[in-house]
């Protein structure tokens, strides 16, 4: 199952380093990985494989939002079918 992951925020060293050890712990793929800083804001979608996460989604969920809270981050995870619906024109 591939699920999207959203960051958006003040670009501070680590963030991806973090994000994907966060995935790392759980069993969680990084399949693909774009990211940009515009003015000091660092902006990132990575797209992930969910498929064999150890835990439920929930937690893997809390576990991001944590990380986004504690370091001023805005941190989303979605499954592909919530992230298309929403972005669809």
């Amino acid at each position: 199952m591939k699920s999207f992951i959203t960051v958006i925020g003040k670009d501070t060293v680590g963030i991806i380093a973090a994000i994907a050890n966060i995935l790392a712990d759980r069993n969680v793929n990084i399949l693909d990985i774009n990211q940009t800083v515009m003015n000091d804001m660092f902006t990132m979608i990575m797209m992930v494989d969910t498929s064999e996460l150890e835990g439920p989604f929930s937690v893997l969920s809390e576990k991001l939002t944590d990380y986004g809270r504690q370091n001023g981050l805005s941190v989303r995870i979605q499954r592909e079918e919530i992230f298309n619906s929403m972005h669809r024109i």
